[in-house]
C-alpha cells in the first residue's frame, strides 16, 4: 500500500550516497561551455585585484611600502614640499590621470589634509650643502640649492625608483620628472649646475647604477667652477665633511645625511 502522500510511485526506490556519486553525469562538465565562463570570471577577478594592489592601491606611507617594492618598482606621485636640497615629501598618486588624479581624485593641498598622507623622499647619489638646522649655521650655497628644486619640481609629479628606507624613515629614490617633455633626472640635474656633490658616506650610498654618469656630471661642474665650485673659500667643505664635523662638535644631536 502506497504512503498517502506519495506519488504512487512504486517504482523509485532509495538510492545510497556513494551510488549517487557513481551516478553522476561526469559528460556534463566536459562540456567547455559549461565551465569556461566560471574560470574567466575568477581569473578575471584574481588578476585585477592583483593588479589594483600592486599599481592603483595608494601608498600612504613610508611604512605601507612594501619590502619586495626596493629595487625592483617605482611610484608616481605629486612633490607637496620640499624640506632641503636633497629631499622632499611626495603624494602617492598611482596611475596618474588615467586613475582619475588631476580631474576626479585630487591631491589635498593643506598641511593639515597632507599629515600622515605623504612619503619623505631622500634623492639618491648627491649631497646638497645643508641648511641651518638644529641651531647650526647653514653652509654656502643652501639656500640655491633648496630654492632651485623647489622651483624645478615642488608641485609637479614626478617618478621616484625606489632603493631603500634610510634611518630616517625616508625612501632613498632615483628621482625624474618631465620638463618640456623630457625626463629630467633631478640628482644628476643638481650635479651638472654644481649644486650638490656625489654622495661621499662610506655607508648607504645608492646610486641605481648611475656613480658614473653623476661622477662626470660633478668634474665637469667643477671645471667650469659652477655653484658650490665657483667660491674661493680658505678651504672647502662638502656637505659629508660638514655633518661630520657637526656629528664631533655636537654628537648628541643627529644630524641627517
Amino acid at each position: 500500500m502506497p504512503w498517502p502522500f506519495s506519488s504512487g510511485d512504486s517504482s523509485r526506490r532509495h538510492v545510497s550516497w556513494p551510488d549517487s556519486l557513481n551516478g553522476t553525469d561526469w559528460e556534463h562538465y566536459k562540456d567547455p561551455r559549461n565551465w569556461v565562463p566560471t574560470l574567466l570570471v575568477t581569473t578575471t577577478v584574481v588578476a585585477s585585484l592583483q593588479f589594483y594592489r600592486s599599481y592603483l592601491r595608494r601608498i600612504p606611507g613610508v611604512t605601507h611600502i612594501q619590502p619586495s617594492f626596493f629595487r625592483k618598482r617605482s611610484i608616481f606621485g605629486k612633490v607637496t614640499s620640499v624640506g632641503d636640497g636633497d629631499n622632499f615629501h611626495l603624494f602617492h598618486t598611482p596611475g596618474g590621470r588615467l586613475a582619475g588624479w588631476g580631474w576626479l581624485r585630487q591631491v589635498p593641498k593643506t598641511r593639515t589634509e597632507l599629515k600622515s598622507k605623504t612619503i619623505p623622499i631622500r634623492i639618491a647619489g648627491v649631497d646638497a650643502p645643508e641648511g641651518a638646522h638644529f641651531g647650526r649655521p647653514a653652509q654656502p650655497f643652501s639656500t640655491d640649492a633648496l630654492d632651485w628644486l623647489s622651483s624645478y619640481i615642488l608641485g609637479r609629479r614626478v617618478r621616484a625608483k625606489i632603493y631603500r628606507r634610510d634611518q630616517y624613515e625616508r625612501i632613498v629614490a632615483t628621482v625624474y620628472v618631465r620638463r618640456f617633455l623630457l625626463r629630467k633626472d633631478v640628482g644628476l640635474e643638481m650635479l651638472k649646475r654644481g649644486l650638490a656633490t656625489t654622495y661621499e658616506a662610506k655607508t648607504g650610498a645608492e646610486f641605481g647604477g648611475l656613480e658614473e654618469k653623476y661622477r662626470i656630471a660633478e668634474a665637469t661642474a667643477k671645471a667650469k667652477k659652477l655653484g658650490i665650485w665657483g667660491s674661493k673659500p680658505k678651504f672647502f667643505e662638502s656637505p659629508r665633511d660638514y655633518k661630520t664635523r657637526m656629528n664631533l662638535e655636537q654628537p648628541q644631536d643627529k644630524v641627517k645625511s
